[in-house]
């Protein structure tokens, strides 16, 4: 049988105009992909014929000026500028929840907002709330909520059943329970701690294959673990002792899944491996001075953030890699953004940004960004670092690259002359954020969505950025 002739042809050898067309099956990341793979396929992949369906899909209602090119540049420029918060025209929702506590926890995830206060979760479904249905309100715990996590709905026993990509939601709480949350419903209720949960790890951990485990801390210092999958329902797979202190924080190692980091209010950390099968887990431990405030881990190594100081640990050896004295401020929050190497700490009456590579030899900081009161909320990504405190009635959005200031949003409701009172919950997706609201009422969110903005909050650049696009009508 005659063997069938191959040309030899790739897909750099198609015309530029075919492979832009075949580009409209491809979402935004595919299209990126495309372009790193040769010189070619970049030219095509940055075709303005390509970019201008992006730009459409993402913003129906703008439109571009006639004639104009660079569509990839002004696409980028227009999602670094709603990312960024650098408009005074958001679409805006004041959401009223139990006025007689406190909102002090806020998860903001796609269409779902979660807000904890009290013994309760308010969940909101944002796309559906103008209607009168999309509200619902989780009750199962009976005491105070004490923390809230997202995890992937795909690492649990139900993603055999369900195909959506959607979190799931885990709240822990002072009634000694943790609960697993899906569709307004309470599907887990893990028991065991002593005591009030005090902490949940920041994500699942892994090293077990497709077996995921959630971990908590509590007050009867003690860490447990428990089974995320089909089996072990409802206990705890294992339990670490070691501390002599209630638990404050809990991490998951970004270079080993299995490897969780544990610290305590006495400041003492330890190492633990899930998947060790010899009688004790602590694979490590080590201290520090001072009142852990945050604990944040990249590669292979643990950062720990104290009210003095950041210290960094190599989780290799627990050895102290570096520590930061901080002496101008007293530390109440704290963030990283590992892909610019940048560290923020918060303050009482401002947030401090560090370069984690020059941590170890330098401890004047990158800049500093200043409040009207304590900074004991952070958010970093690579667009911004957003700063908020409950003595200050603006959140302020910072140039994640400049340090400059870039937008002030007032958290008042207009009528209300509130000074006293500030922000005391914020969470940021994008270009969404919803805070606590100033006012005389508890319970009140102020949500903001800067996606189809159009007036800039300065007219410094006024005509670069208005010759770009235009508003449909």
């Amino acid at each position: 049988m005659a063997q069938a002739s191959t040309s030899g042809k790739t897909l750099a050898d198609m015309p530029a105009d075919a492979v832009a067309h075949c580009t409209e099956f491809m979402e935004l990341r595919d299209v990126a992909s495309l372009a790193v793979t040769c010189k070619s396929l970049r030219a095509a992949a940055y075709s303005d014929y390509v970019w201008l369906r992006l730009f459409k899909e993402r913003w129906p209602n703008l439109l571009l000026s006639a004639g104009a090119s660079d569509i990839r540049g002004k696409y980028v420029t227009r999602l670094t500028a709603t990312q960024q918060m650098t408009f005074s025209d958001p679409s805006f929702r004041y959401i009223s929840t139990n006025p007689t506590h406190h909102v002090r926890h806020l998860i903001l995830d796609k269409s779902n907002l979660w807000a904890a206060k009290g013994p309760e979760v308010g969940q909101y479904r944002l796309d559906s709330m103008q209607s009168g249905v999309g509200i619902q309100r989780l009750t199962s715990h009976g005491s105070r909520i004490t923390n809230m996590r997202l995890i992937p709905i795909t690492d649990t026993w139900l993603s055999r059943s369900v195909t959506s990509k959607e979190n799931m939601l885990v709240t822990s709480s002072a009634d000694r329970t943790i609960r697993l949350w899906w569709k307004g419903k309470s599907q887990r209720c893990f028991k065991g701690h002593n005591g009030p949960v005090t902490a949940i790890a920041d994500k699942l951990v892994g090293g077990f294959g497709d077996t995921k485990l959630l971990a908590s801390g509590g007050e009867d210092c003690t860490v447990r673990v428990w089974s995320v999958g089909s089996g072990h329902k409802n206990h705890t797979i294992a339990t670490y002792h070691g501390h002599e202190k209630p638990l404050s924080f809990l991490a998951v190692a970004w270079h080993k899944p299995s490897l969780l980091i544990s610290i305590s209010k006495d400041s003492k950390i330890r190492a633990w491996d899930a998947s060790a099968s010899g009688s004790s887990p602590c694979v490590g431990m080590t201290s520090l001075s001072g009142i852990p405030v945050g604990i944040k881990c990249h590669d292979t190594i643990c950062y720990v953030a104290t009210r003095s100081s950041v210290m960094a640990v190599d989780l290799r050896t627990m050895q102290k890699a570096f520590t930061l004295p901080i002496n101008c401020t007293v530390v109440c929050s704290f963030e990283i953004l590992p892909c610019k190497w940048m560290m923020c700490t918060g303050g009482n009456d401002r947030a401090l940004l560090w370069d984690i590579r020059k941590s170890s030899q330098d401890s004047t900081p990158l800049a500093e960004l200043d409040s009207n009161g304590s900074v004991a909320l952070l958010h970093m990504d690579p667009y911004k670092v957003v700063t908020a405190g409950p003595f200050d009635h603006y959140v302020n959005i910072w140039d994640a690259g400049s340090c400059k200031l870039l937008n002030s949003l007032d958290c008042r409701i207009p009528g209300e002359n509130i000074l006293a009172n500030g922000v005391y919950a914020m969470s940021v997706d994008g270009c969404r954020i919803v805070t606590t609201a100033c006012c005389s009422v508890f319970g009140v969110l102020y949500y903001r969505d800067f996606s189809n903005c159009r007036k800039p909050v300065s007219l410094v650049d006024s005509e670069a950025g208005s010759k770009f696009w235009e508003i449909e009508d």
